[in-house]
Formats: structure tokens, C-alpha cells, sequence
């Protein structure tokens, strides 16, 4: 077994990698960029090497930085982790070079495997069955046009060299192909350094089922059974759960066979995943295989018991693989939940910002359990434009999918994340959502469920305004229920509002985007009423545990609610019943100077990103959803595009710039109606 380690990657992977490794007894290196300098990957590791710059092409991607940080302290091997280099054939041949151990295959099985056109030609060979497209080099805008043409639409044009959904577009019609594959070529060359794109049919209702497989390098190779891989939102996935669903054992078999081979047919060592598509009828083809650990081996540890990344490492030092295909099980069933800070409800865009708050429920990290959290970002942290915006992953493992599910639901509703867009709450309605409890699965399912998924915005409750009001009388040090002083004679040393020959009285104004909430506080005597909007008032009382101050109990006329809140600055997160509401509390000097939004008819910037394209002028005449700017963020291209037909008054960036979140883009003047 190795002595040290340095892990080339960051964020949860490069944590979890050190988890293991600390467990082993070898020393982990850290690498970081300068946006990562305090991240807690470097903190997880015994020493820290800066790398370069933000971006990832300034560091993470440096091969010369990495092999030059393992050499000078002492690393005996790599670990690339997942993305990044991790399927750089290249860099696993510097490494084998250097006299650096790769944890991972061979730098020829990553070659053979790396490009899914030439996979899918090598599959073919091997007669595994794939789906009908081109796979070739080929790559001229007509040449394609051609192929997809012949394959008929819908076809799916996808990043030969790439993953995780980046690169990778839907096409319809045979109007809308030049655009998306530019799109994707550019999406390509810049996540993955290679623009080739390869064009296949696109399956209605098919089902994402991968294979993990382990090999060693005494000839053995088995199979650790499958993930379901279906839930996804932007062709990445959501939702990862093992076993998949409704699963026979012939089929798992027949799939286990056809990855075990694929893996044999390059001669491949270590930690691998061959995914494939399955339609419903139960035939299955060939998609790719990713040459690494992939993001959702939790859900394959919390099933089979074992640890991926020991193995791995095991493997990576000469030792024959820990187990052999018989004395591999299935335990139960696992579901891995992947937390982001993104909105949902504005096409999942990225949320840059300030993890104010970040506190879990009761789990284990980076180990097998009931609950489980593999985090690579901690409170206070600061989520940048620079790498995927993925926040941790909560794998929950029970004896059943029923009670895997019920377990992500109790879970997910005991996270409290604030300071920015979460995608909890969709999580949450995803895990209620009853093509998902019934495991009506395929890779349409978000899009389908739509409706039920992105519900439309109700006015917050009166409880959750209750417990809002109780929060900010409770900051500003009074108190709802009892003497808060009991040995002070005086009522004035009571901190309960308290007023000397009248009623005390405050009006709390509270805004989230559905509109404002008035709620006017009131004590007359020794009780408290409160009113909402035009209402009539209600007898009001509340109070915090003494341990812990956030927690408000709130009866509110004969109702009783329980929540936890927390307030920074003009902000009160709301979290009760397993939601979490957002409310801006109104600045009275704000709202007396009658300050309003003076960005008129400006289209601004969503996210701090670069501008890749301005398709109009001053003076062009655009309709409303006509794409306007391409912007790029965490490796993904957005589309930014008219809300209303106009005349472009004013062009304020160029392709090339770097604008920062809130920036104006362009000036657009409302057409008349």
C-alpha cells in the first residue's frame, strides 16, 4: 500500500478521497487554486500545494503542476478524483512517466474509452448493441446535418470526449441543428478541451442504468450491480439509486455480463462505469463508459458494503481485487440526492453566493449509514462562478426503497441552507412525486412531472408570518410568554413590551415574490394579538427553547406552529414543516424614501460569468424568447434570452467580457402594444 497520496481534485471528492486515505493510515496531499485557498478539501489533507488561478484551466487542469507538486512532496501516487483530469489519457501517461502511480486504468483503456465515438466503434466490434447514430470523426455542420437527417429526429448530439452533461443538446427539427450543435461545440472545447460531437437517435422514455465494475491486474473483473441513473434535470443527474427498480435478476445479469466484457475488451484496471440506456421493453444499449469513480458511488457502497475508493487504492498498489463476483450482495436500497446551490425554478441557473448557514441532520460522512453526507463545503463558505455549484450529496440507506425514500424526505427536511438558491425543496416534491414513489422512472420524468414539481407560488401562510414576526419581537429582545425577568419588581426591567398607560404596537412589513404581508403586532395589557393584511387579529403568544433560541414555538388564535429562523440583516429564512420560506423584512427608511428598482428595461446578467455571444445590434427589432446573449458559468452555457418584443436601445458587453451578477447586458425598449 502506498505511503502518500495526493489527490488531484477538490470540493467532496477530494475529501471523501481523504477520508479513506486518513482511515488507511497514508498521508494525502492537497492541490488548490487561489479561489480555494481556504476550501475544505486543503484542511482535509496533511499538506497543500497552490496550484494556479480560479479557473480551471489555471489550475485543476495543469498537469505540469500537479506531477510537480506530487514529486516535490513525496506523493507515490495520484488520485484524480472525478472531472478535472480524471480521464485524461495524457496525464495518466505523464504519471506512469514520472514513476507516480494513477489511480485509475491505464492510460490506453482511458484512450480507448475516453472518445464515446470511437467506444461505440470499439462495442460494435465487441457486439454489444448500441443506439443507431453517427460515431465517426467527421464533423463539418453540413456533413452532420446530413447524418442526423438520415437518423431521423429527435436526435441527441452529445461531446465525444465529455460528461456530466456538458455538450449535450436535444434536437427536434431539422431547423434548429446548426445552432445547437455550434452550442455544443463550444460547450465541448471549453469543458472538455475537445469540440467533436458525436449524433444518435433519441429514445422516448428511456431509463439511465449503469453497471460498476472493478478490475484488477491478475486478470480478474467483476460487477458491484447498477445504479439507476433516470432523474435528471439538463441531462445531469438528480437522483441516483441502487438497485434500480423493477430490475430482474437476468437482466441485472445480462447487463453485468455486457460491462464485464466491455471493461475486458481494453484491458482495464480499477474503478469503472459502463452506463447504458434501457428502454422499456427491456433492451438495453451501450451509452459509454466513464473510466473513474463516478459522483454517485455512495449509493453502490450503502448497497454492497464496501468501500470503492479502498478498493481502488488496493487495486491501484498490485493487490487482487478484495472480493470475487459470488461473495458480492445486495443490502437494501440506497438513494443519493445531489444538493445544489441552484434555482429550480429559473431552469436550475446557478446561485453564486454566501453559505450563511449549512447545518445537517444527524449522519455520517464520507462512510456507509442511515444517513449520509459527503460535503466538500462548510458554512460560511462562498459557492463561486468558477466550478460545478454542488453543495454535498445526502445518500440515505434503508431496508427497502420505501423506507430509502422515506428516509430522504425526513432528511432533506432537516437541512437548513441559507444565503442562496437551494434545490432542496424541489428534491423534497420529487421524492413526494408519485411517478417517482410508484418508480415510473425514465430520463423524462422531471419534465413530465412538471406541474406537480414546480407548483405555482402560493402567499405565504399565516403561521409561517407568525413565526417571521415572533422572530424579529424575539431579536428585538422581547419576549412573548411569562416574565422574562421574574426577580424585577419594576414592569420596566420586563423585556414584553410593556407600555406605560397604552397598547404597544408595531407594524411588521414582510415581502418575498408572490407581494407584501402586513402584519401588525399588538399588546393590550398582559395579551398579545396579531393581525395579518386586512384580517381580524388573533391572539398571539410565542416562545423560544432555552437551548436553542432559533427554535419558536407560535400559537396563533387556536393554531400552533413550531419553526426554526434565522435572521441576517433584512432577512428571515423560515424553515417549518419540512419547507423553507424567504422573506424580506422592509426597511421603514427604504420604504419612506419610496426607493424603487431603477434597472428600467435593462436585461441583467443572472450570474457572474463570461459573455461567449451578442446575436443582436442597436436598432434590432427582436420578438419575445428570441436568444439574445450566451453566457458561460461553471462550465455551462446559458441562453439569455427576450422577455417581450422590443428595439435594442443599447449593447453594454461584448463576447470575451467578464460581467459580474446584476450588470446590465443590454437596454431593451418594450415594443407598443
Amino acid at each position: 500500500m502506498f505511503d502518500s497520496l495526493l489527490i488531484a481534485n477538490r470540493g467532496e471528492i477530494a475529501c471523501r478521497i481523504a477520508a479513506t486515505a486518513r482511515r488507511l493510515g497514508i498521508r494525502t496531499v492537497a492541490v488548490y487554486s487561489d479561489a480555494d485557498a481556504q476550501a475544505r478539501h486543503v484542511l482535509a489533507c496533511d499538506l497543500a500545494v497552490p496550484i494556479g488561478g480560479p479557473e480551471p484551466r489555471s489550475s485543476y487542469l495543469r498537469a505540469d503542476a500537479i506531477l510537480d507538486a506530487a514529486l516535490r512532496t513525496g506523493a507515490q501516487a495520484i488520485h484524480p478524483g472525478y472531472g478535472f483530469l480524471s480521464e485524461n489519457a495524457e496525464f495518466a501517461q505523464a504519471c506512469a512517466e514520472a514513476g507516480l502511480a494513477f489511480i485509475g486504468p491505464p492510460a490506453a483503456s482511458i484512450a480507448a474509452m475516453g472518445s464515446k465515438s470511437a467506444a461505440k466503434t470499439l462495442m460494435a466490434g465487441a457486439d454489444v448493441p448500441l443506439v443507431p447514430g453517427y460515431y465517426g470523426d467527421r464533423q463539418e455542420t453540413d456533413f452532420l446535418q446530413e447524418q442526423a437527417r438520415a437518423i431521423g429526429y429527435p436526435i441527441l448530439i452529445k461531446a465525444s470526449a465529455g460528461g456530466g452533461g456538458k455538450g449535450m443538446r436535444i434536437v427536434e427539427s431539422d431547423g434548429e441543428f446548426a445552432a445547437a450543435l455550434a452550442s455544443c461545440q463550444r460547450e465541448a472545447a471549453s469543458s472538455f478541451g475537445n469540440p467533436l460531437v458525436l449524433i444518435e437517435r433519441y429514445l422516448q422514455k428511456p431509463r439511465h442504468i449503469e453497471i460498476q465494475i472493478f478490475a484488477d491486474t491478475h486478470g480478474h473483473c467483476v460487477h458491484l450491480f447498477e445504479r439507476d441513473c433516470s432523474v435528471q434535470r439538463r441531462f445531469q443527474k438528480v437522483i441516483e439509486e441502487a438497485p434500480a427498480p423493477g430490475m430482474t435478476a437476468e437482466r441485472r445479469a445480462a447487463m453485468g455480463q455486457a460491462a464485464v466484457a466491455a471493461a475486458q475488451a481494453v484491458g482495464y484496471v480499477g474503478a469503472g462505469t459502463v452506463e447504458f440506456i434501457a428502454e422499456p421493453d427491456g433492451r438495453f444499449y451501450f451509452m459509454e463508459m466513464n473510466t473513474r469513480l463516478q459522483v454517485e458511488h455512495p449509493v453502490t457502497e450503502a448497497i454492497t458494503g464496501q468501500d470503492l475508493v479502498e478498493w481502488q487504492l488496493r487495486v491501484a498498489a498490485g493487490e487482487p481485487l478484495p472480493l470475487r463476483q459470488d461473495q458480492l450482495h445486495i443490502q437494501g436500497h440506497a438513494i443519493e440526492a445531489r444538493i445544489y446551490a441552484e434555482n429550480p425554478d429559473k431552469d436550475f441557473l446557478p446561485s453564486i453566493g454566501h453559505l450563511d448557514v449549512l447545518q445537517w441532520p444527524a449522519h455520517v460522512g464520507f462512510q456507509t449509514g442511515p444517513v449520509r453526507v459527503d460535503g466538500g463545503v462548510r458554512e460560511g463558505d462562498t459557492i463561486t462562478p468558477y466550478y460545478d455549484p454542488m453543495i454535498a450529496k445526502l445518500i440515505v440507506h434503508g431496508q427497502d426503497r420505501e423506507q430509502a425514500r422515506k428516509r430522504m424526505l425526513h432528511a432533506l427536511g432537516a437541512v437548513r441552507a441559507t444565503g442562496l438558491h437551494t434545490n432542496i425543496a424541489f428534491l423534497g416534491r420529487l421524492m413526494d412525486d408519485p411517478a417517482f414513489v410508484a418508480a415510473d422512472l425514465d430520463t423524462g420524468l422531471i419534465p413530465r412531472e412538471h406541474a406537480r414539481l414546480f407548483p405555482p407560488a402560493q402567499a405565504v401562510p399565516d403561521g409561517v408570518l407568525a413565526l417571521a414576526a415572533a422572530a424579529v419581537q424575539q431579536h428585538s429582545g422581547l419576549h412573548g410568554s411569562g416574565p422574562t425577568n421574574p426577580d424585577a419588581a419594576a414592569p420596566w426591567q420586563q423585556a414584553d413590551g410593556w407600555r406605560v398607560g397604552g397598547a404597544y404596537e408595531r407594524l411588521l412589513m414582510l415581502q418575498d415574490t408572490q407581494g407584501a404581508y402586513a402584519v401588525q403586532m399588538q399588546r393590550q395589557g398582559a395579551d398579545w394579538r396579531l393581525r395579518i393584511g386586512d384580517a381580524d387579529g388573533r391572539p398571539f403568544h410565542w416562545q423560544a427553547d432555552a437551548q436553542h433560541p432559533r427554535h419558536l414555538r407560535v400559537r396563533l388564535g387556536d393554531a400552533e406552529y413550531r419553526g426554526e429562523i434565522y435572521l441576517k440583516g433584512l432577512r428571515l429564512d423560515v424553515f417549518t414543516d419540512g419547507q423553507r420560506y424567504t422573506l424580506d423584512w422592509q426597511d421603514p427608511i427604504a420604504l419612506a424614501t419610496g426607493r424603487i428598482d431603477d434597472t428600467g428595461g435593462g436585461l441583467t446578467a443572472p450570474m457572474p460569468g463570461k459573455i461567449l455571444s451578442v446575436a443582436v445590434a442597436i436598432g434590432d427589432s427582436v420578438r419575445q424568447g428570441q436568444p439574445l446573449v450566451v453566457m458561460e458559468a461553471m462550465k455551462m452555457e446559458h441562453t439569455i434570452e427576450a422577455p417581450h418584443d422590443g428595439t435594442v436601445q443599447d449593447v453594454f458587453y461584448a463576447a470575451g467580457d467578464q460581467v459580474m451578477e446584476g450588470v446590465t447586458l443590454i437596454a431593451l425598449e418594450a415594443s407598443e402594444k
